[in-house]
């Protein structure tokens, strides 16, 4: 694959600067295997046709049609490409340098010339200078390409993971929610046949939205209303809730389905044990941290508490936590973090935190 890139100044600037280093280091050691000789001339000679050898190289490059991985014209192009650049690097730089030491530095009388060895040994550094410096950018180049791919790679890796997690997770909210149909058919049908109705649109807003694996904050509020007023059909008034969500925070990007599994274990196992039923609140804030703003969202409820010990996750037990969790790491690493607190006024508070600096859709 061969591509066209648009000129970047500021890439090319870096690219001369880095030259610029490598022909002083070059002068440098020329002058340390010959001290008797004055430091100037090296200097001058070094920058001139590392000045003019750049210029073709990597100025003339631009002219030509690149490999997609490394940025350089491919086959015969690219290696003649090198070649003149040294050949003509050298001969321009080689000329003006003469020029410059005999009549503006002084460093040789008029008419003075190289001897046959000088003239040898800066062809010969010149040569190999050249060559390191070509293929030190093309190294770099194609490091770069293999990189941006393996970036690519995580993060379509990232992608299908959140992906498999939520269809594991959609199975399993599909099936509480009609294991709570079935009890209520036997002791309410006619509200078993409300609850059904809003399963039913439930369901289709659910499982019909977008297949990314973000969406807003803004929806993700919205599937957590349409799931409580579901669960309200069932538990009457005994559940009461409330949605706070500031409008600065309704863009940020979430998974589908983050945080409808804290709320269904708030009601399960905080609620649905409490004869008078509770309040579910679910807030979301930011809070500073020195590495950034992060995201808070907090699901408290009024229920029964947590037990003393969290049962180990596994069929049945603490899977929504367990989803949660790993959904958070995928797309935020260590910083993703789930922490369930008992209230001090008694209750459960789930709290999910995650940067918002990274918040970003895929």
């Amino acid at each position: 694959m061969t591509l066209r890139r648009d000129f970047n100044a500021i890439s090319k600037l870096r690219h001369y600067l880095q030259v610029l280093a490598f022909t002083l280091v070059v002068a440098t050691l020329q002058y340390a295997f010959m001290p008797d000789k004055p430091y100037g001339p090296p200097v001058v000679y070094s920058v001139l046709i590392g000045t003019f050898t750049w210029a073709i190289i990597d100025l003339g490059r631009e002219l030509m049609p690149s490999a997609a991985e490394t940025g350089w014209p491919q086959g015969w192009q690219g290696i003649a490409l090198v070649v003149a650049g040294i050949v003509i690097g050298y001969l321009a730089g080689t000329r003006l340098a003469d020029a410059l030491c005999v009549y503006y530095f002084h460093f040789y009388p008029a008419g003075a010339s190289l001897s046959g060895a000088d003239q040898r040994t800066s062809i010969l550094i010149t040569a190999i200078a050249g060559l390191v410096g070509s293929y030190y950018f093309y190294a770099i180049h194609k490091s770069a390409y293999l990189e941006d791919k393996m970036a690519e790679a995580r993060m379509h890796a990232s992608e299908a993971r959140l992906k498999l997690l939520e269809t594991q997770l959609e199975p399993h909210m599909l099936f509480n929610t009609l294991a709570n149909l079935r009890v209520l058919i036997g002791t309410d049908p006619a509200r078993a046949q409300e609850m059904l109705d809003r399963m039913i649109a439930y369901l289709r807003a659910t499982l019909t939205a977008s297949r990314s694996t973000q969406h807003p904050l803004a929806h993700e509020f919205e599937r957590l209303r349409d799931y409580l007023e579901l669960m309200a059909v069932r538990m009457g008034p005994r559940l009461t809730y409330t949605l706070d969500l500031p409008d600065a925070l309704r863009e940020v990007p979430v998974p589908p389905l983050l945080l409808q599994p804290l709320v269904e274990n708030a009601i399960r196992h905080g609620l649905d044990p409490q004869v008078e039923g509770g309040l579910i609140t679910v807030r979301a804030s930011t809070r500073a941290e020195p590495d950034g703003p992060h995201l808070v969202i907090e699901v408290n409820d009024t229920g029964v508490g947590l037990p003393d010990e969290l049962p180990t996750p596994g069929p049945g037990q603490s899977f929504g936590l367990t989803q949660v969790r790993e959904r958070l790491a995928t797309l935020h690493g260590a910083a993703g973090t789930l922490d369930l607190i008992a209230a001090s006024a008694g209750g459960t508070s789930a709290s999910v935190v995650f940067p918002l600096k990274s918040s970003t859709h895929p």
